[in-house]
Parts: C-alpha cells; structure tokens; sequence
C-alpha cells in the first residue's frame, strides 16, 4: 500500500467502525488525543480494525508502547518497509538516575499524587507512600466489568496511613449524605478559607472539563485535584499533580464537573504537619502492602472466562466494554519504580540494576497493553481460540509481576535487615496482606 493508501485505510476506520465525532478534524498532522479525541482504547480499536480490514498489522511493540502521536506516525509505522531499531537509552548522568535529585518522578494514582505533592513540597521523601499503590483497590462488578473507581472502593487505608507514615490526618469534608449543592458550597468555604499549607482536594469528572486533556478520556473519568482562589474570584487555581498540571480554569465549569452524578469525594489537610516516615512505619507499611499474589492478572483471567462461558448473560461481545478501564489500573504498575527507588537508595544499590528491573516495569506495563489488545481482538473475531493468546499472556505477565515483587521483597529484607528492624512472621505477614 502507498503512504496514501495508508492515510486512507486510517480515515476509512476512524469513520467506521469506530464513528469518531472529530473527524472533521482529520489530517495527517492531526493528534489523536487532543485532536480526535480518541482515548486509549479507541487506539487499540483502530489498531483492530487496520489489521482485520485493511491488513495493516502493527508489530506487537508498537501496540504496546509506541509513541504515536500523530495520524502521520501512524502511517509512518505502517510505510516503512524495515522495522526501525529501538532507540537508544540515554546515558544517565551521574547526578541523575536513581541516587541523584533528578530521578524522574512518576505518577499513576491521582489521590497519591495530590498528598505526595505536599510532602515533596517540603522536601520529606514520599516514594514509600507508593506501596500502596501498585495492587490498590479496584473493583469487578456483578456483571463481571473491571472498575477503577466504585463504590466498594474508597481511600480509607491510604488516609489511615499517610497519618501513620507521615503524622498528617485527613478529614473528609465531602458529605455523602447531603446533596451536591450543599457539598459544592462547602467546597466554596473551605477554598475562599485555605490557609498558606493546606490542601483541598476535590473529586471531578475529567470528562467534563474540556480544558484539560488527558491520555484516557474515560467517561466518566473521576480525578482527584487540588483548588485554590485565584486573582480573579471567577476563576480557581488547579493543581493536578498526577497529569503534572496547573492552571486557572473557570469556578463555573469545575463546579460542573464536581457536581456530576458519577464523582463524589473531597479531602482537607494541613501539608505543614507532614514529617519523614520512621523506618519502623515504613517497614510496616510495605508489610501491611505486600501481596504475593497478582490481583488484576486474576481478575482479567476471570472477566474473559466469564465472557467466554456467557455467564449471566453475558456474550463476547460485551468483553471490551468489561476491560475498558484496565489501562486506567495497569498504569498503577509503574509504581513499582518508587518502590525500587526507595530501597536501591537507602542501600546505595547498583544503578545498573535499578535500571534493569525499570525495563521489566515497563514490559509489566506494556504487557497489559498487549493483553488488552489480544482481548479485544477476540471479542471483535469472535475466534474462541484467541482465547489460548488471552491466557498465555495472563500467565505471562503473572509470572513476570511475581519475579519484580519477589526481588522487590528481598530488597526490602535487605533494607529491613540493614536498619536493624524485626521483620513480621510468615504467617503475619500473610494476614496484614
């Protein structure tokens, strides 16, 4: 196929079947976020349908975690007759890596990023906070669909212990038995009333705040953002520590977007009392976190089977709809770095290894992304025998998250051992699980 021919095949599929409303907006130079609004899903769709309709099919890294950008990138990728090579890690500086000031700061949980944010603000090291985190809570409905965010999922443990670790008590101001307008009064209060330290956080609904763009464009997309006055009383400042964003948006748009029936949640500290972790809350904390098994890996074997045998009713088609927030979750993964962050450099460990076991983060990450694919590739085709793809890669990746937790544990014992702290009995620690 011509570079045309491409272009074309990509139209074709944005128009149908994926019926995109911003394809007016089409163009070679157009983005598929901010441009055509396609979400991370959306993506993986169209990757689908070129391969099943036009036999365009994208190598299985490209899938996983190209940088596509753009509509000509896509047809980069497909025009070239070589594959290119990978391309070449930058040297990390000495000040730099995991031992310098520069270390990258990741972010993957919008709740985590608003208290770490105070904590880093103060210069007290908040990788330990991130424990939690990649297993946190997330929920399979009765209708055997993975949700990040649920009723039966709530925040408690991470208040409960960002006190703990860090001596700072959260209230929760958001009253869920009063109506919305009542909460978004207090909301009003408490930012016209923040003092210099304090912390207002704020549930929203990404969705409906079009000034802020974002890789998922999940609707409903519920986010947790940190408000204060600005200048102009019809404007608020927002902090939005996980997307590494701040900026005035209209007081009458984010009041929309807190008041929507599919957010509600609000928290209130004072970043000013936080103090360092002591080893003995830290040990505590990831003996409290660490969980041999792989939770998410176990809920996507058993949503696809659910699919597969029609339990309830269900039918393969209803598959995607079931895993549609499962890169909102498989993000959580990359935790993992500030957890290895943290112990290679109370032991000064080798950077070189720190490095290595990032690469196998990232093929965690990327492998979910690839399942995500296969999955969806099997509700579209209706093959049952993708099925066997689906579960290889599940047992895959299960192995693979078992090898970092398992290296991840030893690190710790390292670091346990190195502070002279006791360590919890087996069986303890089974139960604090």
């Amino acid at each position: 196929m011509t570079r045309d021919d491409i272009l074309a095949a990509i139209r074709a599929t944005l128009a149908d079947p994926l019926d995109i409303p911003k394809l007016a907006a089409f163009s070679p130079e157009a983005r598929l976020n901010a441009d055509l609004h396609l979400d991370s899903i959306q993506t993986l769709q169209l990757f689908l349908h070129l391969e099943l309709r036009h036999g365009l099919a994208a190598p299985e890294e490209a899938i996983a975690g190209a940088e596509i950008e753009r509509v000509s990138d896509l047809v980069d990728l497909f025009a070239r007759d070589v594959e290119a090579a990978p391309a070449a890690a930058e040297p990390v500086d000495a000040g730099e890596g995991v031992h310098g000031e520069e270390y990258y700061d990741i972010k993957v949980h919008c709740f985590v990023s608003c208290v770490c944010a105070a904590l880093k603000a103060r210069g007290i090291d908040h990788r330990a906070f991130y424990f939690g985190v990649w297993d946190a809570d997330f929920a399979v409905t009765d209708r055997w669909a993975l949700r990040y965010h649920d009723p039966a999922v709530n925040h408690e443990a991470f208040r409960s212990w960002f006190r703990a670790l860090y001596g700072v008590a959260m209230a929760e101001w958001y009253d869920h038995s009063r109506p919305k307008e009542d909460n978004a009064a207090t909301l009003l209060r408490l930012v016209a009333g923040r003092r210099p330290g304090q912390s207002v956080m704020a549930m929203v609904d990404l969705h409906h705040l079009p000034e802020r763009e974002n890789k998922f464009n999940q609707n409903p997309f519920p986010h947790y953002l940190m408000l204060e006055s600005a200048k102009d009383p019809a404007m608020f400042m927002v902090r939005d520590p996980d997307f590494r964003w701040e900026g005035e948006i209209a007081r009458e748009a984010m009041l929309n977007a807190f008041s929507q029936p599919s957010v509600a949640g609000g928290y209130l500290f004072d970043g000013d009392a936080a103090q360092p972790a002591s080893d003995t809350a830290v040990r505590d904390y990831f003996e409290a976190c660490h969980r041999p098994d792989n939770p998410l890996q176990r809920s996507v074997r058993a949503i696809v089977e659910a699919h597969l045998s029609a339990r309830d009713g269900l039918t393969l088609a209803e598959l995607p709809l079931a895993i549609r927030q499962l890169p909102v979750i498989a993000i959580r993964k990359y935790a993992y770095e500030h957890g290895f962050a943290f112990f290679w450099r109370a032991l000064k460990a080798p950077h070189d290894e720190f490095e290595r076991w990032c690469d196998e983060i990232d093929a965690l990450f990327k492998g979910l992304k690839t399942l995500h694919f296969t999955a969806l590739k099997l509700a579209e085709t209706g093959d049952r025998r993708l099925a066997a793809d689906v579960f290889a890669e599940v047992e895959r990746l299960d192995q693979l998250e078992t090898r970092i937790k398992a290296r991840l544990l030893e690190a710790f014992e390292e670091w346990r051992l190195a502070r002279g702290l006791p360590g919890l009995a087996p069986e303890a620690r089974r139960a604090s699980a």
